[in-house]
């Protein structure tokens, strides 16, 4: 019996989504499918939309699978659009004038950006927000407005707040217009939203709530944005983000039943009114209900498949929580989040100081939990979502207090959905379990469960653990070795690039976790004067590290030279004075003895540094994770409790470790007696001064688990001191997970073994260890100079790819308006390649 066949019309992640379950359903071969893409390139993770901004690579987000090679039951047709259904004859035909047969049809055609009709909704710098094409278009307006241009986002919802974002990193100033009271308004409550616009606000985006667009005209820069409330805003472009709306005009020329409201109709089966059609997705009005997420479409899919195969499936309806991260802010909602069940109460948490307000809806007898929101701080949804319509496991108001109540994935009930992209319960991940399953990787092959989003993972691994299972210490899903072993691999094969680690120990091309991490690994084993910036190396490395400067919330980099134990001269005092007056920056002394420079623009930096490198200093690696500061007190040489030269031990580790590339950033002290002044102990390296000698402290943090440094050896002389310091950060960082600080590293090994390794040298690899600092001393170059002097590099700083040649050297731009640049008159040479205004 030969196969019949089957069109899918869309190939979203939802439609991609429905083939790749059909395929891994059908055994018996019973289907072929052709699936129809209009646009021209395959699936891709269009909830992901904004991280293609920065990278602009679409490979990026293509999903795994996409093109179907080597399936011989399935048919891609990129670029080829449905523009006709017969359904007597059982046809479709395309835009190519191809007419093509069916058994089946699965519509999965999506949903279109709803634009209000004001007038000027269409001119020609006027974008919708929905696909790569419209990113790109959106960009090349964007850069030819140039850095600071105004961009207005009508729609304050998820995708608009998506869209603000995407402006942002494109260098412009967003506006936000939103006609609700409030920011989100469907996912967050008043309280909420006013938290929520408080924090976007705080990011550098201008929040408009309450009005509407009432026109558009053509103005001097572009756009002249006039809003309800008679105030205007000129804008270089502007986006629509005011919602989606199904793409069900197909359907209806074909005679399909559609909703009021649009969506072709379906029941819980998604067939439509004719058997031989399905609908999936943002186009499918399920029993009337359209859903515009992708988690209800996924679940719409797997029934489509099942019923197509002879199943009975069933729709079995949508959690519709969300939980997301816009512009760097936590929001997330779930079940009745609104408290519209009668006689709900309401228990709220909000702290406007920190910037988090947290609600729990529970019943009237406050013992079942309803829904909640959380903006600021969402740790608690994943926990917490699947408790939805069961008993409260604590008091609501403990459960949200600062202290917070302890609560572990033992108080889920097994009924609970722990996966709401896949349906999946916490009874089926415990059956995985249970079924011999022990590691994360094959828990998510086997349950689906964090196989889409990830948003539940923690909660998985959370069930693992409680079940006594063993996490995997894998690095990522492209490497099964942890950081230790990738680094002992690194290390032996003499491995330098990561096309070469991930195709002969790897898979897949790497991820934001796998690509820092080697790259970090590779600068802490450098045995050349090599820069993070050469070659492959470059595309490898985190923002702050691509850019040498550490990226801050409004768009722009903070600058901060190295001062070895806080020493500065009066001379370069004045340059730093100099260079904050001629950029505008603001300055600010840091708690680790330096001056940090805020405010400058990436085509700023190579131009401040030649400044600051010209006066004699250099990186102070503070966008690094790596060798930060060497905080010191004046010691002997000026204060009368002083016992030895705390500045100039300092000045000699600072200048002996900078540079020093590993698994977290660095800091040490140094104090010049007992009255410990330097904070010596506060430090993941801390000396303090004896009589004798020196006294060594390790594994000290601050931050959210402050921890003291404990003693490791006392009454050291110079040399031993800098022996054991070598030692001590060296099998760190061959033996530290990723993003590990030495405190917690510390509590792993052990003390006692760290004091085994580093004196009694009780593993034989001291000498590895000690000839592996030598490297980094005899390699070290100053990255900042390494740019200044090479023209190649240059040209990656400036503010877009393109950014036009022609300029007037005497002038840049800030957020307000343009401003002489003194810095800028006399040095062509450093000006890379792409300045522009």
């Amino acid at each position: 019996m030969s196969p019949k066949t089957a069109i899918v019309i869309g190939h979203g992640m939802v439609g991609h989504r429905f083939v790749e379950a059909m395929r891994a359903r059908d055994e018996a071969g019973q289907w072929r499918i052709t699936v129809l893409c209009e646009e021209p390139l395959p699936a891709y993770d269009r909830v992901g939309l904004s991280s293609y901004v920065g990278t602009w690579d679409h490979k990026e987000l293509a999903l795994a699978g996409n093109t179907y090679d080597g399936d011989e039951a399935v048919e891609l047709r990129l670029g080829v659009r449905a523009d006709e259904i017969d359904r007597e004859a059982k046809t479709v035909t395309t835009n190519t004038g191809e007419v093509l047969a069916y058994d089946t049809i699965v519509l999965a055609t999506g949903s279109y950006p709803f634009v209000p009709p004001a007038p000027g909704h269409d001119l020609d710098k006027c974008f919708v927000y929905r696909t790569l094409a419209d990113l790109d278009g959106i960009r090349a307006t964007a850069e030819a407005a140039g850095p600071g241009a105004t961009g207005v986002v009508v729609g304050g919802g998820l995708l608009g707040l998506e869209a603000a974002n995407a402006l942002k990193l494109m260098g412009m100033e967003p506006h936000v217009i939103e006609l609700a009271p409030r920011l989100m308004p469907i996912q967050v409550d008043e309280g909420g939203g006013a938290v929520l616009k408080k924090l976007i606000s705080d990011l550098g985006v201008n929040v408009h709530t309450g009005v509407s667009t009432a026109a558009i005209k053509e103005g001097p820069d572009g756009l002249i944005v006039e809003l309800s409330d008679g105030s205007t805003i000129d804008a270089a472009l502007l986006v629509w983000s005011a919602g989606i709306r199904p793409q069900d005009k197909l359907a209806r020329a074909a005679g399909l039943e559609v909703g009021p409201r649009g969506g072709v109709i379906t029941d819980l089966s998604m067939i439509t009114s004719d058997p031989a059609i399905y609908a999936v997705g943002e186009v499918a009005a399920v029993e009337g209900v359209c859903y515009g997420l992708v988690a209800p479409g996924y679940a719409q899919a797997e029934v489509i498949a099942d019923r197509m195969l002879g199943g009975q499936a069933e729709f079995p309806g949508a959690d519709l929580s969300t939980k997301l991260k816009l512009l760097g802010v936590d929001v997330a909602s779930f079940g009745d989040a609104h408290a519209q069940t009668e006689k709900a109460l309401e228990v709220v948490l909000m702290d406007a100081a920190k910037g988090t307000y947290a609600k729990l809806v529970v019943s009237d007898d406050a013992k079942t939990l309803l829904g909640g929101i959380f903006v600021g701080d969402a740790s608690l949804y994943a926990t917490l979502r699947p408790l939805v319509g069961g008993p409260l496991p604590a008091d609501p108001a403990a459960l949200i207090s600062p202290a917070g109540a302890e609560l572990g994935a033992d108080a889920m009930p097994d009924g609970a959905v722990v996966c709401t992209c896949n349906n999946v319960t916490k009874g089926a991940i415990c059956e995985v379990i249970h079924d011999g399953v022990t590691d994360l990787a094959e828990v998510k092959k086997c349950s689906k469960a964090g196989t889409s989003c990830g948003g539940c993972l923690p909660l998985v691994k959370k069930i693992l653990a409680q079940s006594g299972v063993e996490i995997s210490k894998s690095l990522c899903e492209h490497f099964t070795q942890s950081r230790a072993e990738l680094f002992e691999i690194i290390q032996v094969t003499g491995i330098r690039t990561f096309s070469e680690l991930i195709a002969q120990h790897g898979t897949g091309t790497g991820c934001d976790l796998c690509k820092p991490t080697a790259a970090s690994i590779f600068a802490s084993l450098k045995d050349s004067k090599q820069s993070v910036l050469d070659g492959e190396q470059a595309s490898l490395q985190d923002t702050n590290d691509h850019f040498l400067a550490n990226l801050q919330k409004n768009g722009t980099y903070s600058v901060v030279p190295r001062m070895p134990g806080g020493e500065v001269t009066a001379e370069q005092l004045i340059v730093i004075g100099q260079i904050a007056k001629d950029f505008d920056l603001y300055v600010k002394v840091t708690g680790g003895q330096r001056i940090d420079l805020f405010g400058a623009r990436v085509e700023e930096l190579p131009l401040i540094w030649k400044r600051l490198i010209d006066a004699g200093m250099e990186s102070g690696h503070a966008y690094g994770k790596s060798l930060r500061t060497v905080k010191s007190c004046v010691g002997q040489t000026w204060c009368r409790y002083g016992v030895q030269d705390s500045v100039g031990m300092a000045v000699l580790l600072e200048n002996r470790y900078k540079g020093l590339r590993s698994p977290h950033k660095l800091k040490l002290a140094v104090s010049g007696c007992a009255r410990e002044c330097a904070e010596a102990r506060g430090k993941d390296v801390g000396v303090i001064a004896t009589e004798r000698g020196w006294g060594l402290y390790v594994g000290g943090n601050g931050g959210q688990s402050p921890k003291h440094a404990e003693l490791l050896a006392t009454d050291l002389d110079d040399e031993t001191l800098i022996k054991y310091i070598d030692r001590y950060l060296m099998f760190y960082i061959r033996t530290a997970d990723r993003l590990q600080r030495t405190a917690p590293w510390q509590e792993t090994v052990g003390l006692d073994h760290i004091k085994e390794v580093v004196i009694d040298d009780s593993l034989g690899i001291a000498g590895d260890l000690d000839k592996a600092m030598a490297v980094h001393v005899d390699s070290y170059t100053d990255e900042w100079a390494d740019v200044v002097n090479d023209p190649d590099k240059l040209a990656r700083f400036v503010s877009f790819v393109n950014a036009p040649t022609e300029h007037d050297p005497t002038v840049g731009f800030d957020a307000t308006g343009p401003r002489k640049v003194p810095v800028l008159l006399g040095m062509p040479e450093i000006q890379p390649a792409g300045w522009g205004q």
